[in-house]
């Protein structure tokens, strides 16, 4: 007997994890596939954040930790809230949980009932709108096209906001896209947000240190709804920790409380060697942080560069994160042999199949005639993989 629930059932599996487990398939079978389709920095943990967590099982850190965490990193966390983004948050209003993934799933969790409308602007990644369906809300949806470097505007946010809105996702540095708002295009969407005193701003800000602007501008800096903003940040993407899986959620008191509750039900504190390296990651130098933004923005352009002479493909210059996000419409109805290409959805497998190289089908991501690409490998990979996606595309007639 198989009874499976209907919140399960109503999921859709993860693109970005599918794709890369059928990856790993194949090149367990022998063929040699480039991965471009897992958003991770391919760095190593930098070693000084490492030392931490071997010193903290030598001290007997080992215990049950405290459900929103130790008190030392949520200092730690609020040192570099009120430092690097201006923004000022009590420890008591910080919550350490397994990833940004659960702290996001816990925000929507706790505030979103069935029937609030959350906004989400996209493309977006993957889990936003299911997360949203896990809470039985209802997602609003507003496109934003290469063509408008994939932010929304002022006047979209405004047409979409109802009297069932409860909360508005934002993420920028974005996944998929790399796009970045600025802080003039930030505080275009404060002006409207402002006026409707009952909706939540969920900030994901997750890739706020893989940056190629110069400068970053978390919204929860803006006094007109800084009450009202929830950050959502961790150590996985700007000290290459994806594994040690430490995120938080920084927001107003209530809404720590209310997600303290709900981990202290389902998962409680998170790994204690892991909140010590984590301590370790934000009171320790950055260099390691401005090497490796370094080396991303190496690549964006690397991998731009060689995106613009493929013909067909659509590109922009993302600002930020890793990811590359071509439109590649003008390959639908073409054709390999028997193969046709109806969709970014048969693309992204002729790219695997055919080129060996894993990308992720932009309808993953809410946005279909797209796919995202990942830039968060070797040069010599980019160029072995763009090689690769030149030659099959140019296959297509």
């Amino acid at each position: 007997m198989q009874h499976i629930s209907e919140r399960i059932q109503a999921l859709s599996p993860s693109a970005t994890l599918a794709m890369s487990q059928k990856s790993n398939e194949l090149k367990a079978s022998g063929v040699d596939v480039i991965n471009l389709s897992v958003g991770e920095p391919d760095f190593n943990t930098p070693d000084h954040i490492k030392a931490a967590a071997k010193r903290a099982i030598d001290e007997n850190y080992t215990f049950y930790t405290p459900v929103p965490g130790y008190m030392s990193l949520r200092k730690a966390i609020a040192k570099k809230l009120k430092d690097e983004n201006g923004v000022d948050y009590k420890p008591e209003q910080i919550v350490v949980s397994g990833g940004a993934k659960q702290s996001l799933c816990n925000v929507i969790l706790s505030t979103i009932n069935p029937g609030d409308e959350v906004i989400i602007p996209t493309p977006a990644w993957v889990s936003y709108v299911e997360m949203v369906k896990l809470a039985g809300g209802t997602n609003v949806l507003l496109p934003a096209t290469i063509d408008m470097d994939f932010k929304i505007t002022p006047r979209q946010l405004e047409e979409a906001i109802t009297d069932k809105t409860r909360m508005i996702l934002l993420c920028s540095p974005s996944n998929p896209t790399g796009s970045v708002y600025s802080k003039e295009e930030l505080q275009g969407l404060v002006d409207v947000i402002a006026k409707y005193p009952d909706v939540l701003v969920l900030a994901d800000e997750i890739y706020e240190h893989i940056n190629f602007t110069g400068a970053f501008t978390s919204v929860a800096s803006f006094p007109e709804i800084a009450d009202r903003v929830v950050i959502i940040n961790g150590v996985s993407k700007a000290y290459a920790m994806t594994g040690w899986r430490i995120g938080f959620c920084a927001g107003p008191e209530w809404v720590a409380k209310a997600t303290t509750k709900l981990q202290g039900q389902y998962t409680s504190g998170c790994s204690s060697i892991a909140q010590k390296a984590a301590e370790a990651a934000y009171t320790g130098s950055q260099e390691c942080v401005e090497e490796m933004r370094q080396a991303f923005e190496r690549r964006r352009n690397l991998v731009v560069e060689l995106a613009r002479q493929i013909p067909g493909l659509q590109v922009n210059m993302p600002q930020g994160a890793f990811y590359l996000f071509p439109e590649v419409s003008s390959y639908f109805g073409k054709r390999a042999g028997d193969r046709v290409i109806e969709n970014s959805g048969d693309l992204t497998m002729y790219l695997l199949e055919v080129a060996h190289v894993a990308t992720v089908d932009g309808a993953a991501f809410c946005l279909p005639g797209y796919i995202r690409l990942s830039y968060a490998t070797s040069d010599d990979n980019i160029r072995e993989a763009m090689r690769r996606i030149g030659d099959a595309l140019a296959k297509l007639q």
